[in-house]
């Protein structure tokens, strides 16, 4: 027997910051992870520890990086915590640090006041190796609903099959996504490729979530020249027409029944030089 492939490191590292400056302040929420990789198997095997860096230590150091860093940019401070993780463990040949970015949303021009925001939460991975680093940005929990210019038709069908075709529906779901940069990007580069997200959503007619998913990558692609690729992953937040017949109503498309659960879930990569 012997031991494979082997990691660890610190989760769920809460961090708020506080960027004060003369008449406003910048408020960054993040959730860091911590991992490292490397020659840890006598800790494993003979239960000498000699290689190994603390996770309190993983913890306290995110906290003093957080201190003396400028979090201007997830993707700059996720690579300073790479850097000083691969100096800092003895045999550490890999750091993956995860950040999740809670958002808050300024109350109307007030230099100091919040209110939680919405939109999904971003996130940014950074991991490092030798002398190479990676990005990957992505979005999670982004939900988003269109009443029309939906349907479902075509499908197979067989004896099973009870779903009926329709050529108008809600679409609704909760986009989880992730793309990665040939190179570190620069701050507002999230935003962009997040509008772009929304805005292909919204501006076709969906056959399919399928094709949707489809849509909405090849536009960040297109748009983005920095982005190499990206996975997307949909669940269909089924909204099931209600009947009304047994109180003597109708039911023109006007209400219906929300459902969570079971769903539908698509998934797709969609990549440069992809036919």
């Amino acid at each position: 027997m012997a031991l494979a492939r082997h990691a660890y490191g610190k989760s769920e590292v809460r961090v708020v910051k506080i960027t004060r400056t003369p008449g406003r302040h910048v408020l960054r929420d993040l959730t860091v992870d911590v991992a490292l990789e490397g020659d840890f198997s006598a800790a494993h095997t003979s239960g000498d520890n000699s290689a190994l860096l603390a996770t309190d230590t993983m913890r306290n150091v995110v906290y003093a990086l957080a201190r003396t860093h400028p979090i201007d940019s997830l993707e700059s401070f996720g690579a300073a915590l790479v850097e000083h993780f691969l100096e800092a463990g003895p045999t550490v040949t890999r750091v993956r640090i995860d950040i999740a970015e809670h958002p808050w949303e300024r109350l109307g021009d007030h230099e100091h006041a919040f209110q939680r925001g919405h939109g999904g939460t971003r996130t940014a991975t950074v991991a490092g190796e030798g002398s190479a680093t990676t990005y990957e940005a992505g979005i999670d929990d982004l939900l988003v609903l269109k009443t029309t210019a939906s349907g479902w038709e075509g499908f197979v069908r067989d004896e099973h099959t009870t779903l009926p075709e329709t050529d108008d529906r809600i679409l609704a779901t909760i986009v989880c996504a992730r793309w990665s940069y040939a190179s570190a990007p620069e701050e507002p580069e999230w935003q962009a490729v997040r509008d772009t997200l929304l805005h292909a959503f919204a501006d076709h007619y969906s056959p399919s979530v399928q094709f949707t998913l489809n849509r909405m990558g090849e536009a960040v692609l297109e748009r983005h020249p920095g982005v190499e690729r990206i996975h997307l992953s949909l669940p269909n937040r089924h909204h099931l027409l209600f009947d009304l017949q047994r109180f003597g109503l109708d039911n023109p498309n006007l209400v219906f029944h929300a459902t969570t659960e079971p769903y539908g879930l698509i998934e797709g990569t969609i990549e440069r030089g992809a036919q």
